[in-house]
């Protein structure tokens, strides 16, 4: 009875300790969390493929005072500051995306874990839609984004296109492999 005792005061004390740790927060607090942390980071990237498209069509946008010369100037400075930070922002954008599909990666490894014990008696949600809505936000985005890169190439340098487009497909496969 003795041995029992102990083993029963250490498991309780085991199990506090993971209560404390994970702070008494159910499981659909911590989904519901990451589905935000998701949806935030996609939105910004949808943001970073709008600024793309901005800086690529350049002030022309602009209504111009022909009457002014230091207008035009201006104007012409500041397109050409913002040609230099194209490749920046479309970097960006990039490693937003790349980081878009680990977290959709890592939720269909949740899935399949959770298939996986499903096997054993667990509950399994069997509901693949916001999985789904998930990948197929991903791929809209980055088709967006693709397009991008592709119509400003020749800004990009024959350096820099390449190791984008070597991104763009691992991004892409991984996603269909997975």
């Amino acid at each position: 009875l003795r041995l029992v005792a102990i083993l029963k005061a250490i498991l309780e004390g085991e199990k506090a300790a993971v209560l404390k740790r994970d702070r008494h927060l159910p499981l659909s607090f911590h989904r519901r969390q990451e589905e935000l942390k998701f949806s935030l980071g996609l939105q910004r990237l949808q943001h970073r493929v709008r600024e793309i498209q901005a800086l690529r069509d350049g002030p022309s946008d602009h209504p111009r005072s022909s009457s002014t010369a230091s207008r035009d100037l201006q104007m012409k400075a500041e397109a050409k500051a913002l040609e230099s930070d194209l490749p920046t922002l479309i970097l960006e954008a990039v490693k937003e995306l790349e980081a878009a599909k680990q977290q959709v990666l890592k939720r269909i490894q949740i899935w399949k874990r959770q298939q996986q014990l499903a096997g054993n008696g667990a509950l399994f949600e069997e509901n693949l839609a916001p999985l789904q809505k998930r990948c197929e936000s991903l791929v809209e985005v980055y088709f967006q984004l693709h397009q991008q890169v592709m119509a400003a190439s020749a800004e990009l340098g024959a350096e820099l296109l390449p190791r984008l487009l070597e991104r763009f497909n691992e991004v892409l496969s991984s996603l269909v492999k997975r």
